[in-house]
């Protein structure tokens, strides 16, 4: 039994111990399959000497074929062992030459011991009693879990998958394993920490779980693999952890340096742009424009200058804090870049405020400028307009001569209107900008564009009333059976009820005209009249009216008939009131007219007329045509 227990842990170590050389002998792509056979030569022991001590042996034969050669190679590698103060205790060269194979894996150990685990220490104890503490520690928290040594208690697995689960949670949800797999649990282990870890594969299932004491060499040389990968992770923690602390405390001044920077230059730059905006802004000579870039003048003073003076104060308090907090951590002071420091805005503020100065100055003689241009410019154009009306007010006036001669001097005055329309328009649009720039009071000028709009309303009316006068004098002339008196009448009567100076009738003022002229007719009558007098055209101009006149007044000529007329007018009294001349229907210019003419009545009158004034119409009549036959003590 004793020798079947030798032979096991013989086995066991033998495979980890060929697993461990494997995985260091990875370094020159060199591999062994036979732990005895291999060493044999030496050249494989100085190979790993080589990659665990990162030195040189030195000269070796490469190919040793002779006993001789192979014992000088282990002998170089024993004899460097030895110079690292490394015991060895009964091994020789011939035990490794021969492939004594306990030697040999006490040789390993020694070896493993040295590289692998003698640097491992915790709370002071070193080597084996340092990883099994480590062990200890990191599984005090898992009651399934009983480290007490390096071979028993380890059997069940759970030892392992505590070691990751303190370590590494994300790989393995401890409390789901099911505690009586064991061999499960081991391989879950063994698995997780070759593919995750990195962890070498020196050790099998079966080699801890199927044994009742595992090799406590093998195991310890596994384990050592797991302390060392955890440990560097800690250490990595540990300096993370250290690195995250600093920069914690740091990061506040950081990213005050960092924000005073990048605000101290974004405020210079909109300074040195707000600047630069003002230089080369320009006006295009409206008051429109001028008073626009002065609301964003206004505009900028209201919202972007008090959030930069704002801003200004902040960076000056801003500055003073990333000093203290430095100078708490007792760091190297903070000075920003020349052209980010206090000093550069001071400068760049000081630009700001002349700039500001002088764009005020500008805009406010800018629009001062344009007010005065805009007076002046105005009063100009309303001057000469003026007196381009009073002009063709004075040509109209002062017409004589042949009637053809002032018709054609009428005509060309006429001329001169559609012109003075757009002279208007112009100044009307000087005007609204007047009134856009509050213009109230204009020294230059005493004409207003109402004014002259309503002066050129006029001075239109006036020249439109002479051509047709003028025009209706020419077809007058030709109506030999008028008398002077009933061509004024005619005319007065026309041009009463002409309401659009068209020189023309619409249908209702024509039977207007003949209502006031005492020619009434009913509605069916009136209306062919008008048609036959006025044709095609549709309304009855002046010369067809006077003809019409004449058709209908041909037996009417007579100074007798116009007294007959009158005495109708009066209802047979001796005289006529103003009521009575404004019931027959005659235009309100006309009996204007003749009561300013007529003389008073100084005869009998009516109950009913005694608080009137009363005209004589007789003694009128007499003073234009003579004497008229009398009546019933009235001439006619």
């Amino acid at each position: 039994m004793a020798v079947l227990l030798d032979q096991a842990w013989v086995k066991v170590q033998a495979k980890t111990f060929t697993k461990w050389l494997n995985n260091k002998l990875t370094a020159r792509n060199v591999q062994i399959d036979d732990l005895v056979k291999d060493l044999s030569d030496g050249i494989i022991l100085i190979h790993l000497l080589e990659i665990l001590s990162n030195e040189s042996l030195g000269r070796y034969a490469a190919r040793p074929k002779l006993r001789v050669q192979r014992f000088e190679n282990v002998n170089i590698a024993l004899e460097f062992i030895k110079s690292r103060k490394i015991q060895l205790t009964n091994i020789g060269a011939e035990d490794i030459v021969d492939g004594n194979r306990k030697i040999i894996l006490g040789l390993i150990w020694t070896l493993i011991l040295r590289f692998t685990i003698s640097d491992i220490n915790d709370q002071g104890l070193s080597a084996r009693e340092g990883l099994l503490l480590w062990c200890q520690r990191k599984t005090a928290c898992y009651e399934d879990v009983h480290i007490q040594d390096f071979s028993g208690s380890w059997n069940n697995g759970l030892g392992f998958c505590a070691l990751l689960d303190i370590h590494r949670p994300d790989l393995i949800d401890y409390d789901k394993l099911d505690k009586s797999d064991h061999r499960g649990n081991m391989q879950l282990a063994f698995d997780i920490a070759s593919n995750e870890i990195g962890i070498p594969d020196l050790l099998d299932v079966e080699d801890v779980c199927d044994v009742a004491k595992p090799d406590e060499r093998s195991l310890m040389t596994y384990i050592a693999y797991w302390f060392h990968a955890f440990s560097q992770m800690e250490r990595v923690e540990n300096a993370g952890r250290r690195v995250e602390k600093f920069v914690s405390n740091m990061n506040g001044a950081w990213e005050m340096q960092n924000n005073f920077e990048r605000r101290m230059r974004a405020l210079l730059e909109q300074i040195a742009e707000q600047v630069k905006s003002w230089s080369t802004a320009r006006f295009d000579g409206t008051y429109t424009d001028a008073k626009e870039q002065s609301k964003d003048f206004t505009k900028y003073k209201q919202k972007e200058k008090r959030k930069w003076v704002a801003e200004k104060s902040d960076l000056a308090g801003l500055l003073g804090n990333i000093k203290t907090k430095l100078s708490t951590y007792r760091l190297r002071p903070y000075e920003p870049p020349p052209e980010l420091r206090l000093e550069a805005l001071d400068r760049a503020w000081a630009e700001l405020v002349e700039a500001e100065h002088q764009r005020s100055q500008v805009i406010n003689n800018t629009i001062r400028d344009i007010k005065n241009n805009l007076r002046r410019t105005f009063a100009d154009k309303a001057n000469d307009f003026a007196l381009a009306l009073q002009t063709i007010s004075m040509s109209i006036s002062g017409l004589e001569g042949d009637v053809e001669d002032q018709l054609d001097h009428s005509n060309q005055i006429a001329l001169n209107l559609p012109p003075l329309d757009q002279y208007l328009d112009l100044i009307a649009r000087l005007d609204t900008q007047c009134q856009e720039a509050n213009i109230e009071e204009n020294d230059f000028t005493t004409y207003t564009y109402d004014e002259l709009a309503y002066e050129l309303s006029l001075v239109r009316s006036s020249v439109q009333k002479k051509l047709a006068f003028l025009e209706n004098q020419m077809v007058a002339r030709n109506m030999t059976n008028l008398t002077p008196i009933q061509l004024e009448e005619f005319e007065s009567v026309f041009r009463h009820f002409d309401r659009d100076l068209s020189n023309s009738l619409q249908e209702l003022e024509f039977s207007a005209a003949l209502a006031s002229l005492g020619l009434v007719y009913d509605e069916q009558e009136m209306h062919e009249r008008f048609v036959e007098v006025a044709g095609r055209g549709g309304s009855v101009s002046f010369e067809q009216f006077i003809r019409f006149m004449v058709a209908v007044t041909e037996d009417q000529n007579t100074a007798e008939q116009v007294f007959e007329s009158f005495r109708e007018v009066a209802d047979g009294k001796p005289y006529v009131t103003e009521l009575d001349l404004t019931h027959s229907l005659i235009p309100e210019d006309v009996v204007q007219m003749l009561v300013e003419s007529m003389p008073p009545h100084r005869g009998p009158d009516l109950q009913e007329d005694r608080e009137v004034p009363k005209y004589d119409y007789v003694r009128f009549m007499e003073d234009f045509v003579g004497s008229v036959p009398r009546s019933n003590g009235v001439r006619h």
